[in-house]
């Protein structure tokens, strides 16, 4: 039954954020290289989440746009994930859905899931992730993965 729950979590994660794909590595650089170079556990998210922000929401805090709330735009879904890692970590900490209005909440939301599912810190995963979901489509993401590499350049 747990594994059914999760199953439909991820699957409904995946739904949640809808975007498209491609891969953004310089001349001569290879998959590895990037998530070798970024696998650091102190790894600086800030420039990444200030480019979703901008994507998302402009930098709007109070942004909505259908369940979808604040500069990250962060969906009830996504806050019971988080929640749910919280828990398989035994932390007491939790996020309410009010919590989707502070940047800087948002921001400790999304370090906690890349931690979870993206343990490489592979900055196109994560761009991708936040919009198509964990199990995401490089095709459907890839527009979205372009104009958020556009505020990182």
């Amino acid at each position: 039954m747990k594994r059914i729950v999760r199953i439909v979590l991820i699957a409904l994660f995946g739904f949640t954020f809808y975007a498209s794909p491609a891969y953004c590595f310089s001349a001569g650089e290879t998959e590895s290289t990037t998530q070798s170079a970024d696998s650091d556990s102190t790894f600086d998210w800030d420039s990444v989440m200030d480019a979703i922000i901008q994507v998302e929401s402009g930098g709007n805090s109070r942004a909505k746009s259908g369940q979808s709330v604040g500069a990250m735009q962060i969906t009830p879904v996504l806050v019971r994930e988080v929640n749910r890692i919280l828990k398989s970590r035994k932390s007491k900490k939790r996020y309410r859905l009010s919590d989707r209005l502070s940047v800087i909440k948002s921001k400790e939301m999304f370090k906690i899931l890349q931690s979870f599912y993206n343990p490489l810190n592979n900055i196109e995963k994560a761009i991708r992730s936040w919009n198509g979901g964990m199990n995401f489509s490089n095709k459907r993401t890839q527009r979205y993965y372009e104009r958020v590499m556009s505020f990182l350049k």
